[in-house]
C-alpha cells in the first residue's frame, strides 16, 4: 500500500503541471506515453508471435504519426487522417512480404494495426480535448476517477450479484451502477460551473460515458485474463502498467469522439 501511494504522489506530481500547461509540453507527455502503451500490447505473449525489432519501430512511428497529427483539412473527424490510416496500413501489412510466416505474419499484422488505431485514435482524441478547454479535459478525467473510485467502494459495501465474473470478478451490477451515478453527478456538478450550464444531453452524455468508461476497463481485464497476466507491465509500481491506470480512460476518449456535438 505505501508503494502505491507514494507511485500515486509521483505521478500526480507529474501529470498535473504537464496537463496544466497543456500546448506541446503536453503533446509531447502524451505522445510518450502513447508509446509506453504500445509497448505494452507488443509484449503480449499469447495474442501474437513475437514482433521483428523493425516492425515494432514502424509501428510506433505510425503510433506518433496518429497521436501527433496536426488539426487539418484532410482529418476524418478531428486529428485522426486518412493520410496516416493509409500509411499505417500500407506499411504494417507490406513488411509481412519480407519476414518468414513464423516470424510476421498477416495475422500479427492486424493485430497490431488494430492497437495502433485504437490507441492512436484515443490519444489523439485525449490531445484534443485538453486543445479544446483544460476544464473540459478535466470533466472528462473526472467521470472516469469518481465512477472507477465509486464502484470499487460501492460495490464492496452493496455489490449482491457479479457483473461479469468471467472477466473481472470482483465488479458488481450494484457497485457499477452506483459508480457511474455519482461519477456522473460530480462530473456534471463540475462541467456545470466550469465549462458550461448543465443540459439534459450532457446529463446523459456523462452517463453513457461512465458506462463506456467500465465497458473499456472490463475489455482491457478480458485482455489479461486471455494473456493470463495480472498487469500490463510492472511499469508504476503498485498500480501495473499505462493501460492498468488508462483502460477507462482510453474508452472515455472515443466516446468523447462520438458525443461532443453534444457537450
Amino acid at each position: 500500500m505505501k508503494k502505491r501511494i507514494i507511485s500515486a504522489i509521483v505521478m500526480l506530481l507529474i501529470v498535473i503541471p504537464v496537463v496544466w500547461v497543456g500546448g506541446n509540453v503536453f503533446r509531447l507527455g502524451v505522445g510518450i506515453v502513447s508509446i509506453l502503451a504500445l509497448k505494452e500490447l507488443l509484449d503480449l505473449k499469447k495474442s501474437h508471435q513475437e514482433y521483428p525489432y523493425l516492425v515494432q519501430l514502424v509501428a510506433m512511428v505510425a503510433m506518433l504519426f496518429l497521436v501527433l497529427t496536426e488539426y487539418d483539412g484532410y482529418s476524418i473527424l478531428f486529428g485522426i487522417t486518412y493520410r496516416g490510416i493509409a500509411l499505417l496500413l500500407l506499411f504494417l501489412l507490406g513488411l509481412t512480404l519480407f519476414y518468414k510466416d513464423n516470424k510476421y505474419t498477416t495475422k500479427d499484422a492486424f493485430f497490431l494495426i488494430g492497437c495502433v488505431l485504437l490507441l492512436g485514435t484515443a490519444f489523439n482524441a485525449m490531445i484534443l480535448a485538453r486543445m479544446l478547454d483544460l476544464y473540459l479535459f478535466i470533466y472528462l478525467i473526472l467521470i472516469f476517477i469518481f465512477t472507477d473510485t465509486f464502484a470499487m467502494f460501492m460495490g464492496m459495501a452493496f455489490g449482491r450479484h457479479k457483473l461479469i465474473p468471467k472477466v473481472s470478478p470482483k465488479k458488481t451490477v450494484e457497485g457499477s451502477v452506483l459508480g457511474s451515478l455519482i461519477g456522473t453527478v460530480v462530473a456534471c456538478a463540475f462541467y456545470h460551473f466550469l465549462v458550461n450550464p448543465i443540459s439534459i444531453s450532457v446529463i446523459l452524455v456523462t452517463f453513457a460515458l461512465s458506462v463506456i468508461g467500465q465497458i473499456g476497463d472490463l475489455i482491457f481485464s478480458k485482455i489479461k485474463r486471455e494473456n493470463e497476466i495480472k498487469d500490463f507491465s510492472n511499469l508504476i509500481p503498485g498500480h501495473g502498467g499505462i493501460l492498468d491506470r488508462l483502460d477507462s480512460t482510453i474508452a472515455i476518449m472515443l466516446g468523447f469522439l462520438i458525443f461532443y456535438t453534444l457537450l
